[in-house]
């Protein structure tokens, strides 16, 4: 694909056309070697004040996959991990990748059989877990019944500054199991012992599997999306041919400057490709600093610790769901916090409601872009431009270089539609998944071919609009079918986004005997507001159409969200259908 191919007069300028095959065929541990080379001594963890540079962070992977490689682990094997965001984590995934090994990155707050199932379905032979009286005894429910043969448990103690391990120590406030299995292993002890010398690996990266990625499972059991080095790589060296960001007052957008002048800010769990890939790899990436938050939503009222580490560390990248965004312009202490460092920030994870960016841009002077992906492709596969003149609000923006977008039938996927017209958004590019970990079947029904191209098939409906930007309409199975009108649940959720007391929505599709469907608007109200029911109708009789109009309005104190922050129709959804069914 070139850029003139593609049908707009908005390119980014600057922007190559795609990106050299040499940039991103390569292992993925590279992105660590190479930056402990450029950057030896620069930070790249920090965590409760807590510091490791690019120099330490190889070296403790090199040892992991000394220790992988000494406990059996070969090329193919798989090894899950089973984390929150500690500073662990990097070294950890790194030195899976130098033993040849997959990595398995796992939800840690999934109960015992939701972890078993991960374990189970994707063969995993080692585990690494935290040292902490919920996660671990997780773990050791989890891997019984499984070919898991070793479990590596990981304590925040030594990656404190060393009075505050002690203090915690003393005070009993660093977190860690009443008691360990003995055939367990200390991570600090198994990184003690081994030497810094991985084992020498053959990879082939456009082949060999980095990565199995687990779905939702909005359609059922979880899959496991197989993802290869290239996938991956590819990813990060379109994003940085892509990101352009105005570094001082009154200057021009460039490339995202390199060696520690960024901070990012993870709080986007790292289990997840768009936290794996958009912060914990781009920071590495590009020699940056990268701020560790486990629990983003820690503090009293919830983040507030997030916000403090915003101001302490000057964190300049952020990348977030739209719920984090709407966290922190309606945290009752925003105005208490110096947010003015953030520079930049990527959304990504569910549609962005105008309204939300509108109020985080006012709060901060940042700039939100947004992006779309999956976990099937590594996961970036298109980006509005990175600065205000040239972004368009509302769309998920351009595909990225060397990614080619097609919008095809709903029915089979295998027509091409014009310009303008919805239809499932289908995606060819470097990022594309390899397939559905062991399910022929599945791979089957999301793959086509079309024109000589592979592309996969998202399940999104979308179209291309006038000016070439690509506008996801919604989930095709959120659809909503209103007496023979389409209803797109993020349609009514936008507009009622705009209504000043209103904080969380969603909308779903429930049974109706008149019009087969009919529209239900779950909605959170701000904290300290209060709104009538006739006050959000009377809100959108003004603003959409009747066939729109929610028919049904809850309100709740909490709406459903997974840990990645994407609001969870499907639950709602279910709720319905079991009330329905009673």
């Amino acid at each position: 694909m070139v850029a003139t191919s593609w049908p707009t007069d908005r390119w980014p300028e600057g922007v190559a056309a795609d990106v050299d095959t040499s940039e991103y065929e390569k292992p993925l541990f590279n992105v660590i070697d190479e930056a402990a080379r450029d950057y030896p001594n620069q930070v790249y963890t920090i965590f409760n004040d807590g510091t490791r540079t690019y120099a330490q962070v190889k070296d403790t992977a090199d040892r992991i996959a000394n220790f992988l490689a000494s406990a059996g682990i070969r090329k193919g094997d798989r090894v899950a991990i089973f984390l929150p965001n500690l500073p662990q984590y990097p070294a950890i995934f790194h030195g899976i990748l130098k033993a040849g090994g997959v990595c398995v990155t796992c939800n840690p707050l999934y109960t015992a059989s939701e972890l078993n199932y991960q374990l189970n379905d994707s063969g995993a032979r080692m585990v690494f877990c935290m040292d902490h009286p919920q996660f671990y005894p997780t773990a050791m429910e989890a891997v019984k019944n499984t070919s898991v043969e070793n479990v590596v448990y990981c304590n925040i103690k030594s990656y404190l500054p060393k009075v505050k391990a002690i203090l915690g120590s003393l005070l009993k406030k660093i977190p860690q199991a009443e008691s360990h299995d003995p055939s367990h292993h200390s991570f600090d002890d198994i990184v003690a012992a081994a030497r810094p010398e991985p084992p020498q690996v053959s990879i082939d990266p456009a082949e060999d599997l980095a990565l199995i990625i687990y779905t939702g499972g909005t359609t059922g059991k979880p899959k496991g999306a197989a993802l290869t080095h290239v996938n991956f790589y590819y990813d990060l060296k379109a994003l940085e041919e892509w990101g352009r960001l105005v570094h001082e007052k009154g200057g021009k957008p460039e490339k995202l400057r390199k060696g520690g002048f960024h901070t990012y800010l993870g709080v986007l769990p790292w289990y997840h490709s768009f936290g794996l890939t958009v912060c914990m790899l781009s920071a590495a990436g590009s020699g940056s600093k990268m701020i560790c938050v486990p629990d983003p939503r820690a503090g009293n009222p919830p983040f507030s610790e997030v916000l403090k580490a915003v101001q302490k560390y000057k964190a300049t990248v952020m990348p977030a769901v739209p719920t984090i965004f709407v966290a922190f312009t309606n945290h009752p202490d925003i105005d208490k916090y110096d947010l003015t460092s953030l520079m930049g920030c990527f959304s990504g994870g569910a549609p962005l409601p105008p309204e939300v960016c509108k109020q985080f841009e006012a709060k901060t002077g940042a700039v939100i872009f947004e992006g779309y992906g999956l976990s099937e492709t590594a996961p970036v596969v298109s980006s509005n431009p990175t600065d205000r003149d040239a972004r368009k609000i509302g769309t998920i923006g351009l595909p990225l270089p060397g990614t080619d977008i097609k919008i095809v039938d709903l029915e089979i996927g295998q027509s091409e539609l014009p310009q303008g017209e919805d239809g499932e958004l289908a995606v060819s590019g470097p990022q594309v998944m390899q397939g559905y970990w062991n399910r022929p079947e599945e791979n089957q029904a999301v793959f086509r071919q079309l024109n000589g191209r592979r592309y996969f098939l998202t399940g999104d409906i979308a179209h291309i609009d006038e000016n070439g930007f690509i506008v996801i309409t919604d989930r095709k199975k959120d659809m909503i079918l209103v007496g023979g009108f389409n209803v797109y649940p993020r349609d009514i959720e936008d507009i009622l986004y705009q209504h000043p007391k209103v904080q969380l929505v969603a909308v779903v599709g429930v049974p109706d005997d008149k019009s087969g469907e009919a529209v239900k608007a779950f909605i959170q109200v701000k904290p300290g507001e209060q709104v009538s029911e006739q006050e959000i109708r009377d809100f959108c009789k003004q603003n959409m159409a009747g066939y729109k109009r929610p028919k049904f309005i809850d309100f709740r104190d909490d709406i459903p969200v997974s840990p990645v922050g994407k609001v969870l129709r499907r639950v709602l959804r279910d709720e319905e259908m079991d009330q329905k069914s009673e």
